[in-house]
């Protein structure tokens, strides 16, 4: 007997429309120019990641969080169907100036019980318009053709899949990172 994988199963899903308005990504640049502001990390490989970012507190836009837990609930119960899913960290604002990058990695730990709860899910957002900047692609591994990023759309993949950022050869990549979890997989 062969066992296939469910047709409606995906490792990888683009919005094929915004989920974020033009004014709500304004709004969250915006407020990622007041946060603190670090340089992003690799804790396994220095050298593997050259970009600025900045967390958005929960309190400071509420419904921005509810909006993409709303949205993320439905997409994981027609796409991916794990369970236990919610948002369990700050997003994060990752910004990517000519040369930046970040080079292949998971946004999961090898040892899940390192890290509970365990991400399951990532969603990237690009808040600005693609007209300014170019490179900046982000390429998941095993998929043929980059998600397609509009200002606004997102792409939401398994946490456990390889994924980068490629260097950014002119202007300003802004996005929008979260990460969705629950207990470890079974």
């Amino acid at each position: 007997m062969i066992i296939t994988e469910p047709k409606w199963k995906r490792w990888v899903v683009e919005t094929t429309g915004h989920i974020f308005t033009p004014k709500l990504c304004q709004d969250i640049i915006n407020l990622s120019k007041t946060l603190p502001r670090e340089k992003g990390k690799v804790f396994e490989d220095e050298g593997k990641r050259a970009s600025t970012i900045g967390w958005i507190p929960f309190n400071k836009m509420q419904s921005m969080y509810d909006e993409v837990n709303t949205f993320i609930q439905k997409t994981n119960r027609n796409h991916f169907g794990f369970g236990d899913i919610q948002i369990t960290e700050t997003a994060q604002v990752s910004e990517y100036t000519k040369g930046e990058f970040y080079d292949w990695h998971t946004d999961t730990c090898i040892d899940m019980n390192l890290e509970p709860p365990v991400r399951k899910l990532s969603m990237t957002l690009l808040l600005n318009d693609p007209s300014e900047f170019d490179g900046g692609e982000l390429k998941i591994a095993g998929v043929e053709t980059s998600p397609i990023m509009k200002q606004g759309h997102a792409a939401i993949f398994a946490s456990f899949l390889q994924h980068k950022v490629t260097p950014v050869t002119r202007g300003v990549r802004r996005s929008l990172v979260m990460w969705f979890g629950g207990e470890p997989f079974k």
